[in-house]
């Protein structure tokens, strides 16, 4: 488990870093398509959203007379982190009001798509979209939400990296995945002012560069902006940079965001997804990362938001975490 939720997926979670198990066969080759990538305006700055739990926990901490947690929340929640969708009835709406204020600040808002059908191999995220049909109607329902606004999404984490595990959909629930996921692709990027990075998993899940760059092609990769790295893990930003690098030769140079949310102080070790104790607030959100083929540094993961009960007695998954939220900005 891995992947955190944003503030209206209070009860859902974080996806694994590969289910174990062993690996499936990788998919059939597909044909490299040509290069078309496109780099990320430089200038793009993303909107904050002034209802995050951080937001509203600084508030509550200042009318207690705790003005020094209170300034900590405060700088945390002035940070842009992204909105996660998944799949309840008003994400439509949701999406509609969240671009509309973004364009309003002149801002690009940024999102989470997270409703495959069969989510997170059935672990604390399961769940996701009853079947292919509701998820297509409702990434019509997002697609439609957008409309000329300016966003970034980052499209289903975990779901690419899974369809190579044997927990995952395999025969035939592997091509109706990979269907969908092109299916989202390409009626999100209908829209000219949208950015959708495919996710791609994280330097310490699958190892088989071409099994995962021909797995993402399946996802419709070649119509996307590009994918997305470490959503809601741990790993530094320059070991994702590398990892990136080698995935995007493979796929005709795409480019591709980092979550540092929390990579601060990198992984505390192999397997260590759950809550990690020690970790840091990565770099800041920016299109400027000076670094070739990377758009961005992102806040995809909430930072202070719980990974679920790891069996310490934490709270559950996508619960706001005020300990942990503290020492993840004490310690960056």
């Amino acid at each position: 488990m891995r992947l955190g939720t944003g503030v209206l997926a209070a009860v859902l979670a974080a996806g694994t870093a590969g289910c174990g198990g062993g690996t499936a066969a990788p998919p059939p080759p597909v044909p490299a398509p040509p290069s078309s990538a496109v780099p990320a305006p430089a200038g793009q700055s993303f909107y904050v959203w002034d209802g995050t739990s951080a937001a509203r926990q600084s508030v509550a901490l200042r009318g207690q007379g705790r003005s020094a947690e209170a300034d900590v929340l405060a700088r945390l929640a002035a940070s842009p982190s992204a909105r996660w969708l998944v799949g309840a009835a008003d994400d439509r709406a949701t999406v509609e009001e969240q671009t509309r204020l973004a364009a309003a600040a002149g801002r690009t808002a940024l999102f989470v798509a997270y409703d495959i059908p069969h989510r997170d191999c059935g672990q604390f995220s399961a769940g996701g979209a009853p079947d292919a049909a509701a998820y297509r109607a409702w990434i019509d329902g997002v697609a439609a939400g957008l409309g000329e606004g300016r966003a970034w999404v980052v499209l289903e984490p975990d779901a690419v990296p899974h369809a190579l595990e044997a927990c995952g959909p395999q025969g035939t629930d592997a091509t109706e995945r990979y269907g969908l996921l092109a299916y989202a692709v390409r009626e999100l990027k209908k829209h000219p002012q949208v950015r959708v990075y495919l996710d791609a998993g994280n330097p310490g899940w699958v190892q088989d560069r071409a099994a995962l760059a021909e797995a993402l092609r399946r996802a419709g990769v070649a119509e996307a902006d590009g994918f997305a790295l470490n959503v809601s893990n741990f790993y530094r930003t320059e070991d994702s940079a590398a990892y990136g690098a080698e995935l995007s030769a493979a796929l005709g140079g795409k480019h591709f965001v980092i979550d540092t949310s929390r990579n601060g102080n990198g992984p505390l070790g192999s397997g260590a997804w759950c809550n990690p104790p020690g970790r840091a607030l990565g770099e800041p959100p920016t299109t400027r990362t000076d670094r070739p083929g990377v758009d961005a540094y992102l806040w995809v993961k909430i930072p202070g938001e719980s990974d679920g009960d790891c069996g310490r007695g934490e709270p559950g998954p996508g619960q706001f975490w005020l300990g942990y939220a503290l020492g993840l900005a004490g310690a960056a």
